[in-house]
């Protein structure tokens, strides 16, 4: 009997000893789009090792540029296009982390460049870059989708070219108190916000707040004090620092910080800002840059501005997305053009990133990296 008891302790301690060692796998949803891609894929990340594991399609659908989930059903949202139709597709998460298709409903305005369900659960927006507009989809208590009201946006800066002569969402989000949405408009060079109504689920303008002529804002983040907005401008390759007035609904710019040099940006015969992230310390902000193939990693001030520490390669090309691990220990950045993930570990005292080497997977044209969160 002794004898037994002791085998058992050295199993149990050796199944711990497996799982410490191997370390926390994470599933990790990929958006793409392209000739070569088929639709969402599906991998997982493990922190302690840094590796990936082989990549299996958990979805088949045209172009699922972007992708999100509800905040207390077990269900993904993707824009996607179908036949000659464009919206948003959800799915039921399996067990095995597999999709399946439960809800579709068309966008009238066309394909969809981001989305978002509101922590409410309650409805889901979209922005429409082509069609200049923002879309607002009802949920019900199932997580389906319902027929959405569409809000155009109007007019142009008409300072960069044909990229400015109209309106051009590129994002859509909410404050950390829920009661507004913030779209930051390419076209326009100012972060359009909405006040919601989650009483009768429904949405209406509520001001502007205007950023760097021709700066071309793209996506934005708050900061985990809720303080200040980090907008990241595409043409300018630039994050503005906005003030945020959470009872008025409004934001002010403060200041602005290059993401690269001129001298860097003209060795380059295409540069473009691409995505934006807050580390959960608040320390730092990460954003990509596109042609130049990099992410620069920026330390924050007590005021809210910024410092630049470093430019990382990202050991591909075109990073038009990037994302941290929830727990923030790991960088994860998506090279459209060279088909690839890489992995860079965050030092945890300077934020700063190193890539580890074998930490990359091939993945065709992948645009949008989202953690399923436990």
């Amino acid at each position: 009997m002794r004898n037994s008891k002791i085998i058992f302790f050295f199993i149990l301690l050796s199944g711990m000893i497996s799982r410490y060692s191997h370390g926390e796998e994470l599933t990790l949803y990929i958006g793409t789009g392209g000739k070569k891609a088929e639709g969402i894929y599906r991998t997982s990340f493990n922190e302690q090792t840094g590796r990936f594991s082989d990549v299996s399609l958990a979805a088949k659908i045209n172009a699922p540029g972007f992708l999100t989930a509800h905040p207390s059903l077990n269900c993904l949202y993707a824009v996607a296009r179908w036949k000659n139709q464009a919206g948003v597709v959800g799915y039921k998460i399996g067990k095995d982390q597999k999709l399946e298709e439960f809800t579709r409903k068309v966008c009238p305005d066309g394909m969809g460049c981001h989305l978002a369900v509101h922590p409410s659960g309650k409805f889901l927006l979209t922005t429409q870059y082509g069609g200049g507009s923002v879309g607002f989809f009802p949920l019900n208590e199932k997580g389906e989708l319902n027929k959405p009201t569409i809000f155009e946006h109007s007019g142009g800066s008409k300072v960069f070219g044909t990229r400015q002569d109209s309106p051009h969402p590129h994002w859509c989000g909410y404050s950390p108190c829920g009661k507004f949405a913030l779209i930051p408009d390419l076209g326009l060079d100012q972060i359009v916000l909405y006040r919601i109504d989650l009483e009768e689920i429904k949405m209406s303008p509520h001001r502007i707040a205007r950023s760097r002529t021709g700066g071309g804002p793209r996506h934005m983040r708050f900061s985990t004090n809720e303080k200040w907005i980090y907008l990241l401008n595409e043409l300018s390759l630039s994050v503005e620092v906005f003030s945020w007035d959470s009872k008025l609904g409004e934001a002010k710019c403060i200041s602005e910080s290059p993401t690269l040099t001129e001298p860097e940006k003209i060795g380059e015969s295409f540069n473009s800002a691409a995505e934006i992230l807050a580390h959960p310390s608040g320390k730092w902000i990460y954003s990509s840059n596109r042609g130049h193939d990099s992410v620069t990693v920026f330390s924050t001030n007590p005021d809210g501005s910024l410092k630049v520490l470093q430019k990382q390669p990202i050991r591909g090309a075109f990073p038009r997305n990037i994302n941290l691990t929830p727990s923030g220990n790991w960088l994860l950045a998506a090279g459209q053009d060279s088909n690839t993930i890489t992995a860079h570990r965050v030092d945890p005292v300077s934020g700063k990133l190193t890539y580890q080497r074998g930490s990359i997977i091939n993945v065709p044209q992948p645009i949008c990296l989202f953690f399923l969160k436990k």
